[in-house]
């Protein structure tokens, strides 16, 4: 957590977190004025920003979509239940807040690695009384954990329909780690009426940006891979792609007309299992 100084060494960190290494989620606090961040997530936010200067633009655009698909899920696919993976720190309002505004007894169950999202899901993330919101400390690159934990299994009927969500986090796997079949892997765990909705970073709509970004970070010893289209479709497998498709993130059923839907480097979509 930041602390009132501005070095470094005055940062004081839960248990099991390395302040010397930048990670994702913090980064990402960072560029939505939050302050879950250290002095090293700042500087490889900054750097990016200084790439990409529109990169805090495109964190709030992708909010705006889980906040978007959470309520077309509940309101129109009628699911009720939900597997949110790569949860990121908690941005108020959460999938659940958004979800259980519409149906108070829907489930959640969260999953990310950093334990600096432990300690605040363990706060924010207060069910309805009506529904369940949970957290499982779990690696996307290792599904098995995820679908084996037993937090997953009392919280979620398997049996029904699952809003499987991964937000801005297959950019942390490399093409080496295959992470199409770690997505298969969890699509075929999801019964049929199942939807899967994804948003990933790409280079498609400003290659020089993104990659002088993208450099920045794997820099600094992160890995993060920006995807084409082409790439990201893969991620949905057979699955049906709900309307409109595969399109920036901005122009995923907006709720005011978007100017410029390529302002904001992210492909997303959501899709539906037969």
């Amino acid at each position: 957590m930041q602390s009132s100084g501005n070095s470094a060494t005055n940062e004081v960190a839960p248990p099991g977190v390395n302040i010397n290494v930048p990670h994702s989620a913090r980064i990402y606090d960072y560029w939505l004025g939050g302050k879950d961040n250290f002095a090293v997530d700042r500087a490889v936010g900054e750097a990016m920003i200084q790439a990409i200067p529109g990169m805090r633009y495109m964190a709030g655009e992708n909010r705006k979509f889980v906040h978007r698909a959470a309520r077309d899920l509940v309101a129109k696919e009628g699911i009720r239940q939900f597997l949110d993976v790569g949860t990121g720190i908690p941005t108020r309002p959460n999938l659940h807040e958004i979800a259980q505004q519409i149906a108070p007894e829907t489930r959640v169950v969260y999953v990310d690695n950093d334990p600096i999202v432990l300690v605040h899901a363990r706060a924010l993330m207060l069910s309805s009384p009506e529904g369940r919101s949970e957290y499982i400390s779990a690696d996307l690159r290792d599904a098995g954990s995820i679908l084996n934990d037993p937090i997953l299994s009392d919280t979620l009927d398997l049996t029904k329909p699952i809003g499987l969500t991964l937000i801005a986090v297959l950019m942390l796997l490399a093409d080496a780690d295959d992470p199409w079949s770690t997505v298969a892997a969890l699509r075929d765990a999801m019964p049929s009426g199942s939807c899967l909705a994804i948003t990933h970073p790409t280079a498609d709509f400003n290659p020089d940006e993104v990659n002088t970004a993208v450099a920045a970070a794997t820099g600094a010893g992160m890995t993060l891979v920006a995807r084409s289209q082409e790439a990201v479709a893969r991620f949905f497998g057979d699955w049906e792609l709900l309307e409109p498709g595969l399109v920036p993130v901005s122009a995923w059923r907006p709720d005011t007309e978007v100017a410029d839907p390529q302002a904001a480097y992210y492909w997303a979509g959501v899709a539906r299992k037969p």
